[in-house]
């Protein structure tokens, strides 16, 4: 089964207390998550929306599916692609995405544009809000 999700992270300040949005698309599947996150950057918090889809995807048994992922953090997919980041920042969640990562038969995580990604933004707003609200 192929499978499509949308990943997006929302901010207030910068640090400051984040959400993080999950959309996942399949024939059988329309999920929509909104998650507080605590207080980050708005690049830890597109770090932590990926792990949070993954662990997702782990507790639902969906590892061996093919999955694309889509996130407009350039950031995160430049990490993720050479499997490496020396930013002290990222470190300790990419360690944590990198053994989740070991988990899937096939996913791949993609660039698009922050047009292309709004269903995950609103989503990610709403975390946001949820955070605050903490």
């Amino acid at each position: 089964m192929l499978m499509k999700a949308y990943i997006d992270a929302a901010t207030k300040e910068n640090p400051g207390p984040s959400g993080a949005g999950l959309l996942i698309v399949s024939d059988n599947l329309h999920k929509q998550i909104s998650l507080p996150l605590a207080i980050m950057s708005n690049h830890q918090a597109e770090f932590y929306a990926f792990y949070e889809l993954l662990t997702y995807l782990i507790q639902h048994h969906y590892t061996n599916e093919t999955i694309f992922v889509y996130s407009d953090s350039k950031i995160l997919v430049q990490t993720v692609d050479k499997n490496y980041t020396n930013n002290e920042n990222f470190q300790e969640i990419f360690q944590k995405i990198q053994a989740l990562l070991a988990n899937f038969s096939l996913l791949i995580l993609q660039w698009i544009p922050e047009s292309k990604n709004k269903g995950a933004d609103q989503l990610a707003k709403q975390g946001l809000q949820k955070a605050l609200r903490q």
